[in-house]
């Protein structure tokens, strides 16, 4: 190991005096995947350093724990942080069985139980015209400057540099809450959802979303579920997922962790529901991360034929969806990267709320960058910059996944790239 005399965060404490005589800094996780960047801030006591990468013109800055990191890469000389044979899958997002049930409630009561580093020195910078009651129906027409739900939504989730404070925000809430036993509920859901979808801090998503006490039959509860199995104890999913009416975005997790007959079976419980083209596109999205593609096809294939959907925006994006995942599949050979011209491509797919663009650069053979340059996406940012980081990282796209409920927005960025990789193609 290439440890310094002084430690390796000593090391970085002196070297990011100096920020600008290096160049980009390199973070080796322990799961395989890379990503390149700046090292902002090191908390040697909470054994955690704030790391900032780029996607598209904007900065993503995100904590990371030292147990989830292999390796750092500073100004040309590397570090190991993490031996990988000493780390357990439970902390490597891996979803090996590697924690008993015991091992991992103990986990999230120690890890998730208390407030990030961060939370203390973060300040709320929400605007003072928000109702800080939150009441369970906001009244009136859409007010992002006055529910904060409302706000959440349109102003903290697309806005990197307001989702601590916005976590924050909603910790002060809750706060206000304790006496009200029904929106204190709300609040402990709205964060777990938060530390989730934005954070991918499992252990603390998992607390929250415990005390919420959600179900399996909400998209949270779905959530739950994965933090269990990310977290390393694929049982402990699996129980919270033995139910008869679970959310569709099971269908996705239950394929991601290998169960694909019982995601076959619970959108079989879907087809003749009004929520049948999700479910439908959520087994095709399983059955095509299983390497089952003919199969993938079949379940895209049905979203077309029915050709129905609660409205003409819906049906529109449902097809096409359906369509880019199809082509995908069929342009799996032509996007392999070894056939693919130096250059860089441009491709467009549908993403949740619209056209999503993407931009792949090669070299040498190579994927040397993956970059969602458009969108208009309003939740599971994180999906944007890990699914550009499995694509580089994989050095192709057949088995990205993508957290429950971001299954979209993951997607469409591997339709999007094997589109762009193709026009590149020998």
């Amino acid at each position: 190991m290439l440890y310094s005399k002084m430690g390796w965060a000593a090391l970085l404490v002196v070297c990011l005096s100096h920020p600008a005589a290096f160049g980009e800094d390199l973070v080796e996780f322990v799961n395989g995947s890379t990503l390149t960047g700046k090292m902002l801030e090191i908390r040697k006591d909470a054994r955690e350093f704030d790391f900032s990468s780029k996607f598209g013109q904007t900065a993503v800055i995100r904590t990371y724990p030292y147990a989830s990191v292999h390796a750092v890469t500073f100004n040309g000389k590397r570090f190991v942080l993490t031996p990988k044979q000493a780390m357990s899958a439970g902390e490597t997002s891996t979803g090996e069985t590697t924690r008993t049930p015991a091992e991992l409630r103990k986990h999230i009561e120690q890890v998730g139980g208390t407030p990030p580093d961060w939370l203390a020195s973060t300040d709320m910078n929400h605007p003072s015209s928000l109702d800080l009651d939150w009441p369970l129906k906001p009244s009136g027409k859409w007010d992002e400057s006055k529910n904060i739900g409302q706000y959440i939504w349109g102003r903290v989730n697309p806005n990197v540099s307001r989702w601590k404070p916005g976590i924050k925000l909603v910790h002060h809430v809750m706060e206000r809450h304790q006496r009200n036993p029904t929106l204190l509920k709300r609040d402990m859901e709205k964060l777990g959802e938060m530390y989730f979808t934005l954070l991918q801090d499992y252990p603390r998503a998992a607390y929250w979303l415990q005390k919420a006490k959600v179900s399996a039959t909400t998209p949270t509860g779905i959530h739950l579920a994965e933090c269990y199995w990310r977290l390393g104890s694929k049982p402990m999913a699996m129980d919270m997922l033995k139910g008869r009416s679970l959310h569709l975005n099971a269908i996705k997790l239950l394929g991601d962790m290998g169960e694909v007959d019982k995601a076959m079976a619970l959108t079989a419980s879907y087809a003749n529901t009004n929520s049948f083209n999700e479910a439908f596109l959520n087994a095709g999205d399983a059955l095509r991360g299983a390497g089952r593609l003919d199969e993938a096809i079949e379940y895209y294939q049905r979203v077309l034929d029915i050709n129905k959907a609660r409205n003409a925006e819906y049906l529109k994006r449902y097809q096409a969806r359906a369509a880019e995942s199809i082509e995908a599949i069929k342009l799996f050979d032509k996007a392999d990267v070894s056939r693919v011209a130096d250059g860089t491509y441009t491709a467009h797919s549908t993403g949740y709320n619209g056209q999503m663009d993407v931009e792949v650069t090669v070299a040498d053979q190579k994927i040397r960058d993956v970059r969602v340059t458009k969108h208009s996406e309003k939740q599971f940012y994180s999906a944007l910059t890990d699914t550009t980081t499995q694509i580089i990282d994989q050095q192709g796209i057949q088995d990205v996944d993508g957290t429950s409920g971001a299954t979209i927005t993951s997607q469409a960025i591997v339709s999007a790239t094997a589109r762009a990789l193709a026009k590149g193609a020998n």
